[in-house]
């Protein structure tokens, strides 16, 4: 599995594309993908270029804040593909109070999309790519935040970043339930689990437990 970056809109938003190559294409020197993506975020030219003729099997959302959902119509409708997002969270997708944006004016319009095809929960599997996507509810920075872990691979959205953690102080956020999820089930991971966050750059588990600030493990 490939991973590729594309930090998108006004609060630098890490979007996902997880690629892997058609066994027949491969075979035959030709470059047919097959893709996911996680967490399409606002202004997603660059992931909609990219996507072109490939065929994206979902688009999964860590949660529902306006940063992270805002490319959401735009990439279903150009890819065909559902859309995955934890229960407790399926209505932010339709209402620009609960995402945020209607918070947020000064940096975007008011937004909302489609319902989601499917919903999220905890220890869930999704198989994708021909790999298996392990569902972890990660509650603390929103209620129905999630992350998803594939092999050696996390992306945690907005609950853990490099030397960093999610802010709380959004509406449905909960310190206490952060460092439950950080602690109590990131921090269970390998140590070599490579993470990677809804803004900023890769860490790993073994780097953050050694050296986060505020995690205190």
């Amino acid at each position: 599995m490939k991973v590729e970056t594309f930090t998108l809109g006004p609060l630098q938003t890490n979007a996902y594309l997880l690629t892997v190559r058609e066994p027949a294409a491969a075979e035959s020197g030709q470059r047919a993908e097959r893709a996911v993506i996680i967490d399409p975020g606002m202004n997603p030219k660059r992931l909609l270029d990219r996507i072109e003729g490939i065929k994206v099997e979902a688009i999964l959302l860590t949660h529902a804040h306006f940063d992270h959902m805002g490319g959401v119509d735009e990439v279903r409708k150009a890819a065909g593909c559902p859309v995955y997002i934890h229960d407790l969270e399926a209505d932010w997708l339709t209402d620009p109070r609960k995402n945020g944006s209607m918070r947020w004016q000064d940096v975007t319009p008011p937004l909302s999309t489609d319902p989601a095809e499917y919903a999220l929960a905890e220890g869930q599997t999704l198989k994708m790519l021909g790999l298996t996507f392990r569902v972890m509810h990660t509650p603390g920075h929103s209620p129905g935040s999630v992350s998803f872990l594939c092999g050696n691979h996390l992306f945690s959205g907005d609950v853990l970043f490099k030397l960093s953690v999610g802010r709380t102080d959004l509406p449905g956020g909960r310190e206490r339930d952060l460092y439950d999820s950080i602690r109590k089930k990131l921090y269970k991971l390998n140590p070599d689990v490579i993470v990677y966050p809804g803004h900023g750059g890769r860490t790993t588990i073994g780097y953050e437990m050694a050296n986060n600030p505020y995690t205190g493990a």
